[in-house]
């Protein structure tokens, strides 16, 4: 039987060579472009260390299909076999994303030796939080030791920083045991510039498309059948070979595809059969800015036919809430009405003007529209990483003021996403990071990161150099705050939250219009009725009387302070006999009431 691990697609190639463990193998072309070795190899099952020697190059490069970069990208590949791997997730059986709880993470980041292995030691935390994914930032092989893993040029292997494919296996086998599933978040619109052989092979990079980040991906023109091969095979690796449960895909706005059928829809079509063939739930989320609901629906429908997307607008609203920050993008999102419209609409820019972009922007959800499509956040890597200085919420709010983002997270229709280290309210920063070994392209990543932010209006000066390993050693979590009274008390704040939602069916409710919501501009007070719950929220510095009607008990409050006073009469605008009970809210909280029906 032939060995096919070394076939390669190379349609640039005049002459190929197999390095085989330092031996040189000569190559043929047949059909396709496709390069296999002239004469039959006899290996053994250990590994194989092998690139490959192009045209006249006597430098070897790496597998496109690589599995395993021991060396870096740089280097040579070597061999892995993922079926080696004995999985103990059989009883595994999955998780749907309706209901869900995600908790994004950075593996570099999360603990202080920032590898897979040590991430495990970590899982029992999530467990007890009670998230039922969490959702790992890039891990594809990048140039250099650290970094937000979005300029990947290996797609197929794991960052050999993290622990290479082997970790990865034990990571998500460790996750499963803990009944914690895995979202990979996946880089398909563009590579990195340091280690990007795939032009050498091939047309894998488009020549009439861009994008701000770097060369984009040949998904329509000439010869681009293998290009999205290359694509789809990488899909299904991750959630066939490794036992991940979904992926987070990049910056869909930058898969620039004008063929009729969109990669977008042979990503969703190749997940619905491989799922129906593991038997357990496999979820593809988009990440978009665009609102617009073609992502998410179904290709019967004309859509993409994606489970969910990210939804900026609600972050926006709840950031600009809390904080009194207009700058920039945020500045459409001022008022309680903002907030408003996206609990109850999904979108705020629903084809409304966006004075950011200078232009109209978005369109409505459709009214069917599954609200846990929305994943939602009041932090992620984006929102905190790209800010200046990189800081949390944590840096400006007051600790109410912190449950409250926490509260309208989790009691939202919505998907909620908490950012690693929220849930105890973190201090220490997530700024960007990155070690190119090219002095160039460092000089490059520093400059353009200084000049991102002039719009934002945020004061270049303070921006932190991102090729500076303190830059990166400040963005690790300080598990040692888990020990002071503050963040323990914030950190039961969300486990009870995430309990409350996992017990009231109410708060799960998938219909966007299920919610209403009174504001009080004056009083600083939203109040969102979803059946049988009410979600109070004083956002202001001084204490409010709300009148709630029906109201039997407080399920939950951020203010041990919270009170739930005697039914009292009416008041004018209530129909006649509408028994009406005070709750009196102190300044910047939130509480869950129960309420019979009327």
């Amino acid at each position: 039987m032939r060995d096919s691990r070394f076939d390669v697609w190379a349609p640039h190639a005049e002459t190929l060579t197999l390095l085989l463990d330092g031996t040189q193998v000569p190559m043929r072309s047949t059909d396709g472009d496709w390069w296999v070795p002239d004469a039959a190899l006899e290996l053994d099952e250990t590994t194989h260390d092998y690139g490959y020697l192009i045209n006249d190059d006597s430098t070897p490069v790496p597998d496109p299909r690589s599995r395993w970069q021991p060396e870096g990208v740089h280097g040579l590949s070597r061999t892995f076999d993922p079926a080696r791997h004995s999985w103990v997730d059989g009883d595994w059986t999955g998780r749907p994303l309706a209901g869900s709880v995600i908790i994004e993470v950075h593996i570099g980041t999360f603990t202080p030796e920032g590898t897979l292995d040590s991430a495990i030691d970590r899982l029992g935390h999530l467990q007890e939080l009670g998230v039922d994914f969490v959702e790992v930032m890039p891990v594809n092989a990048f140039s250099g030791t650290h970094g937000w893993g979005y300029d990947g040029v290996d797609w197929f292997a794991v960052h050999e920083g993290y622990g290479g494919p082997a970790a990865y296996q034990r990571f998500v086998d460790a996750c499963h045991e803990r009944g914690i599933g895995v979202i990979q978040d996946v880089v398909y619109n563009h590579l990195g510039p340091s280690g990007n052989y795939l032009g050498k092979f091939g047309p894998y990079l488009s020549d009439h498309h861009a994008t701000a980040w770097g060369d984009t991906v040949n998904l329509d023109g000439e010869n681009s059948d293998e290009v999205r091969a290359y694509l789809r095979d990488n899909v299904a690796m991750w959630l066939r070979d490794f036992h991940v449960d979904g992926l987070r895909l990049d910056a869909v706005h930058a898969l620039v595809d004008d063929r009729a059928v969109h990669i977008l829809e042979e990503f969703a079509r190749d997940v619905d059969e491989l799922e129906a063939h593991v038997g357990r739930p496999l979820t593809l989320i988009a990440e978009s800015d665009l609102n617009n609901p073609r992502l998410i629906t179904s290709d019967e429908a004309g859509g993409y036919g994606l489970d969910a997307q990210w939804s900026d607008d609600f972050h926006h609203a709840v950031h600009v809430n809390l904080t009194g920050e207009t700058s920039g993008y945020y500045g459409d999102f001022a008022g309680l009405d903002a907030l408003a419209k996206v609990l109850t609409k999904g979108f705020f820019h629903d084809g409304t003007l966006s004075t950011f972009r200078g232009r109209h922007h978005g369109r409505p959800l459709p009214a069917q529209t599954r609200a846990w499509r929305l994943v939602v956040s009041s932090q992620n890597h984006d929102q905190i990483g790209n800010r200046a200085i990189g800081d949390r919420l944590t840096a400006s709010l007051s600790p109410g003021q912190l449950a409250i983002a926490a509260t309208l997270e989790l009691t939202s229709p919505f998907t909620p996403m908490l950012f690693m280290g929220e849930e105890w309210g973190a201090t220490t920063p997530f700024q960007f990071f990155s070690s190119h070994p090219e002095p160039e392209l460092a000089k490059a990543t520093t400059e353009g990161r200084i000049g991102e932010f002039a719009r934002m209006g945020w004061d270049a000066a303070v921006v932190p150099n991102p090729q500076d390993v303190e830059t990166f050693n400040r963005s690790k979590l300080d598990w040692s705050e888990l020990d002071k009274p503050e963040h323990a008390r914030l950190l039961e704040i969300y486990r009870e939250l995430i309990a409350l939602r996992s017990r009231e069916a109410d708060i799960t409710t998938p219909w966007l219009d299920a919610s209403t919501v009174d504001v009080s501009a004056e009083d600083g007070t939203l109040v969102i009725t979803r059946g049988s719950l009410v979600v109070a929220v004083n956002f202001s510095s001084d204490e409010r009387q709300l009148p709630v009607r029906h109201a039997t008990e407080v399920l939950f409050a951020t203010d041990a302070r919270v009170a739930l006073g005697k039914t009292t009469g009416t008041t004018t605008g209530a129909p006649v006999g509408t028994p009406l009970v005070p709750l009196s809210l102190p300044a910047q909280s939130a509480a869950v009431i129960r309420v019979t029906r009327a």
